[in-house]
């Protein structure tokens, strides 16, 4: 017996640019409305895409239309991932992946691990071991899990006055082990 093909749209992870922005952000305003990421939405949602720290961007294309994001950065003072990798004495500096998202009706199509694995490779090639960190309530803890990320521990981190949120924080496997 044979089944039809699965019309699935065709993926692809490339680096951002400039002209990119517009898309990523109303990804973004999907992905807030549907799953509260990020928690809270960003003044300036274009600049909050490409901060200061700022390494490296990627978007997934899913027949040629934007459907996630991705970047990897500098860690920065009060950033609890790094901290939290640099007490474990490796030597290796901390490179943080961040601003990870994809959109809801893409979800299950590989984008979110296709834009990690990038993450991860640059990282490594810039010399860093990647982290991350994620509101410990979010689902995405799971997804991390299944890369194979390593659970680094627990911070509550403030993030205005009047809020504190705790966050997991997670290292990349070791090189050679599954990262997306």
């Amino acid at each position: 017996m044979t089944s039809d093909p699965v019309d699935t749209p065709a993926l692809s992870v490339r680096p951002r640019v400039p002209a990119d922005l517009d898309d990523c952000v109303g990804v973004l305003a999907l992905t807030h409305a549907h799953s509260r990421y990020p928690v809270n939405w960003p003044a300036a949602p274009a600049a909050w895409l490409t901060p200061p720290t700022l390494l490296a961007a990627w978007v997934a294309e899913a027949d040629g239309r934007i459907v996630g994001h991705v970047a990897l950065c500098r860690g920065a003072d009060g950033d609890p991932a790094p901290a939290l990798w640099a007490a474990r004495g490796s030597g290796v500096p901390a490179v943080c992946v961040n601003r990870l998202f994809v959109a809801p009706k893409a979800r299950g199509l590989g984008a979110g691990a296709a834009l990690t694995g990038r993450a991860v490779g640059e990282a490594r090639s810039l010399g860093g071991h990647p982290v991350l960190d994620v509101v410990a309530t979010d689902p995405a803890a799971a997804f991390y899990a299944r890369l194979g990320w390593q659970d680094l521990g627990r911070v509550d981190q403030r993030w205005g006055p009047d809020q504190v949120v705790p966050l997991r924080c997670y290292a990349a496997p070791v090189s050679g082990k599954r990262t997306g």
